[in-house]
This record gives C-alpha cells, structure tokens and sequence, in this order.
C-alpha cells in the first residue's frame, strides 16, 4: 500500500484527495500546517507527498526545499495558485517533481498520481536503465543504477530523485549533448515548456554533491550554446 502524505490548510480540498486516494488503495496522512508537513515527511518516509504552496507557518517552498534539505527522496507534488506562475518555477527548482494548478481536475490529479507511482515501479524493477544493470564507475564516481546509489571517493552520495535521474541519463551517454528543453521533457516527463531554467538549477546542484571543484567540472560539462553532457574522456 502506498503512503501519501497531503500537506495542505483547506479541509475540503484534503477530504477531496483523501477520497480519491483512498479509491487507488493509499494510505492517506495530512497535515495543515508547513512545519507539521516537514516533521511528518521526515518521520513517515512516504512515498509520495503533495504539497500545497500557500501554508501557514511556512510556505511550501520552504518545506520543499527542507525535505530535499533532509536527503528525503519521496517525489513532491506541489499544488500552486493559477496566478502564481513564480511558485511553480521556484517549486522546481527547490526539488519539487510535478505540480498542478489550482483550480485541477479530479481526472488530472489522479492521471499525475499514477504516472508517479509507475516511475516509481519501473525504479524498483530488476531492469537495467539505459542498459546498465552494473555500477558504472568514472574515476572517483560510481554510480549503481540498480541500488540507485552513488559514492563518490568511497563515499555515499544523496541526490534527489531529479538529480539521479539526470546523473544516469548523462553517464549513461558520455560524450553527448542535451539541450535544456530535451533534459527537461526526458527527466520531468511533461512538457515544461518555459522552465528550462529548471534544469540549471538542478544541474547546479548536482554538480555541487559531485564535483571536485565547480568551477572546473570533471563529470558534468557545459556544451556551450548547447546544454550539458557527460564527459566521455573519463
């Protein structure tokens, strides 16, 4: 049975997603407030958590970003107001994996939910990943797909669902461009449109857990007037 946790102050719109939830055989806990979301998100490791933007205590932004901040890797649905257009761009580049826009269809939300449950699926399968089914190593780093785990020196690193997913995807192709609009429809899986921006904050903070120096990359080189690509000569 899945755990969704629901952090949001309107009680209807909990009830609402409790309902439907509970139709695809969750397990459903809420929260009203930021602070109380963020201490249930690190106690219950759900696997999934939705998350309303406007929160009293604090805002869903900050929790976002205090989850990842916690190495939690459950993949963030953020729930944002139609007019808030900056909400959406900050929520993914603090760590957010989706989001809708109030007001959502009830066949929308429960189209998304599924769709990260079977990522989450096809993650957990014995199946290799762009053919790997092995640790890759390059150098210092390794990464094993199949334990979604990287070490870097012989230490473990933590990385975000979205920070993995572009790892495996760039060292799974050394040598090869992606601009910023093919990383973002590849790893996000929608058409974010408009928020390739995105996709340099993540690279960013990717590079900050893995490279050495970030003002001279070893993994994960720009392609200047391109995008990003992994370096093949490791």
């Amino acid at each position: 049975m899945k755990k969704v946790l629901v952090i949001e102050d309107d009680p209807e719109i909990v009830h609402l997603l409790e309902i439907h939830l509970k139709d695809l055989g969750c397990e459903v806990l809420s929260a009203g407030q930021g602070d109380h979301g963020l201490r249930m998100a690190v106690n219950e490791n759900p696997d999934l958590i939705i998350l309303d933007v406007m929160l009293p205590e604090m805002d869903g932004i900050e929790v976002c970003q205090k989850i990842r901040a916690q190495q939690i890797k459950s993949p963030i649905m953020m729930l944002t107001a139609k007019s808030e257009e900056i909400d959406k761009v900050l929520g993914l580049e603090v760590g957010a994996d989706d989001y809708l826009t109030k007001p959502f269809s009830v066949r929308e939300f429960i189209a998304r939910v599924k769709a990260i449950f079977r990522r989450q699926k096809m993650e957990t399968q014995e199946q290799p990943i762009n053919g790997h089914n092995k640790a890759m190593l390059f150098d210092t780093l390794s990464i094993d797909v199949d334990m979604r785990k990287v070490t870097l020196e012989g230490q473990r690193v933590e990385l975000s669902p979205k920070e993995f997913e572009l790892l495996v995807l760039l060292s799974s192709n050394p040598g090869k461009s992606y601009d910023r609009t093919k990383l973002l429809n590849l790893i996000w899986g929608y058409d974010f449109k408009g928020y390739e921006h995105t996709v340099n904050s993540h690279i960013n903070r990717l590079r900050s857990k893995i490279e050495p120096d970030m003002g001279n990359p070893k993994f994960i080189l720009t392609t200047w007037g391109v995008g990003y690509k992994f370096n093949e000569e490791l």
